[in-house]
């Protein structure tokens, strides 16, 4: 590792880019891909100075006080075949821990001319704390107390006092208070892989809404709009300092690594305005579905079966884990599977081998650990949803069904990490029917079709596959 140049300054003390002149745009769930994908979007937009943003992290405090003591500066390390590419992006001019609702409520409720526009969201599909139609999962505690918590607040009329737990609750109090000052429109952008994100993410706050403030619950259905997105930049986890970031003279607690790769496609009304992302490569589309879907099946359907079969067989990252056959082979029956539901004009096959060149990439260390996280919700929308899609046109999704059996493979393992239903998954492990009940557990659909179990069992039979568990298959890079 590179020592830090005796000239070396922090962000602080060198500044570096223009900064934006205000704050119109909130984000919540500040890290890594955010910093990677929308703020650098925002920086590279042709009127990047009149779009500030204000983030507010998710689970942890810990990058909002990185990044205050930086004032929100930061440098993305861009890693490609060749030599690293280091830049300091402006667009964060506020970083706050999600405790601080009094800010959220501030910035949201600010009559100032021109005032917040924009709402993105990265909280991972978990979350959300949804259920699979978007609507609300009563039998999710945080939920219920949630609404306990905002029944409680609202009628006080004392928004600041509130402490709700989840994003969406959070987002719900600035809203109210947006609506109480009189407040213009405004967009809300998810940037999590859920399909239709934008309609999905609209359900759940209207029921939100509608169970603690009916006039709130009225106001969003008129003035707020949810705009659907399609985001791609691979952004993995990085630990301790980046060679490349010294070596730029900086010195910087919280950089960020990603791919040269980007792509953003969104799909939905911007009532109070909106950077021009597009001078930054973003594309507006009329139809959104095809495109997240590629993305999300493709991609992310790709990532979950390197991370389930890739753990199960002792690799620790994805470029070693798509170097396997046996890990290889599972994603291209997925794919094929996955490509004959995307329209003909979606295009496939170069976009295939741009991904296979992508996961190879060693430079882009992505430890699988990172991708699994979540699992049970990232299969109900990247497996089942195929499986679903793929016996409903008379197909049989034995490409889907091998996805899943690698899911269950892993688990019985024990090489997934954390995942919000892992209760329900001891559950099911310590019963009967373990492939059935596991099933159901995405998608009750699947689990009742005759003959799905079966293509699962039989996928999941290690007899099957030509290099056991943890084979002399080299383990990590």
């Amino acid at each position: 590792m590179s020592a830090v140049p005796l000239d070396g300054r922090s962000l602080a003390e060198r500044g570096g880019p223009a900064r934006p002149d205000r704050v119109r745009i909130v984000h919540l769930g500040l890290g890594n891909f955010h910093r990677a994908h929308q703020a650098w979007y925002t920086a590279h937009a042709t009127d990047a100075a009149d779009w500030g943003i204000a983030a507010f992290t998710g689970r942890s405090p810990q990058q909002a006080e990185l990044l205050q003591q930086q004032d929100g500066l930061y440098c993305l390390v861009v890693r490609g075949e060749g030599a690293d590419r280091v830049e300091v992006v402006p667009s964060i001019l506020e970083a706050h821990d999600a405790s601080r609702l009094d800010r959220l409520v501030e910035l949201l409720a600010d009559p100032a001319d021109p005032a917040v526009a924009i709402v993105t969201l990265t909280v991972t599909e978990a979350g959300y704390r949804l259920a699979g139609d978007g609507l609300l999962d009563r039998a999710d505690a945080v939920t219920r107390d949630d609404i306990a918590e905002l029944t409680r607040v609202f009628e006080s009329g004392r928004l600041t006092d509130a402490a709700p737990q989840a994003a969406l609750s959070r987002l719900l109090v600035g809203l109210e208070a947006r609506r109480r000052a009189g407040g213009a429109p405004i967009a809300i952008v998810p940037c999590d892989n859920i399909p239709d994100n934008g309609s999905y993410v609209g359900r759940g706050l209207q029921a939100l809404a509608a169970e603690v403030s009916p006039e709130l619950a009225a106001w969003i259905a008129s003035d707020v709009s949810f705009v659907g997105t399609s985001v791609d930049r691979i952004t993995p986890r990085i630990e301790g300092e980046v060679d490349a970031v010294a070596e730029a003279g900086w010195i910087d607690r919280s950089p960020v690594v990603t791919e040269p790769f980007a792509d953003w496609v969104l799909s939905g009304a911007f009532p109070a305005g909106r950077p021009a992302w597009e001078t930054s490569g973003a594309r507006f589309v009329d139809d959104l579905e095809p495109w997240e879907n590629r993305k999300l099946w493709l991609l992310n359907g790709a990532h979950s079966i390197l991370a389930f079969a890739g753990l199960a067989r002792g690799h620790e990252t994805v470029s070693v884990a798509i170097a396997d056959p046996a890990c290889r082979a599972l994603v291209e029956d997925f794919w094929d599977e996955a490509a004959q539901l995307l329209p003909a004009e979606i295009e496939t096959v170069q976009y295939r081998r741009d991904l296979l060149d992508r996961f190879a990439n060693p430079r882009i260390v992505h430890r699988l650990s990172q991708i699994a996280g979540d699992a049970t919700t990232k299969v109900r929308y990247r497996f089942a949803a195929v499986a679903e899609r793929t016996l409903a046109r008379g197909g049989e999704p034995t490409g889907s069904a091998g996805a899943i059996a690698a899911w269950l493979r892993a688990l019985r393992l024990g090489v997934v990490p954390g995942d919000a239903f892992a209760a329900d998954i001891r559950q099911v492990l310590d019963g009967p029917a373990v492939v059935t009940a596991l099933i159901d557990l995405t998608s009750p659909r699947l689990a009742a079709h005759d003959g799905f179990a079966e293509l699962v069992a039989a996928a999941d039979d290690p007899t099957t596959d030509p290099h056991p568990a943890h084979s002399a298959v080299p383990a990590s890079a």
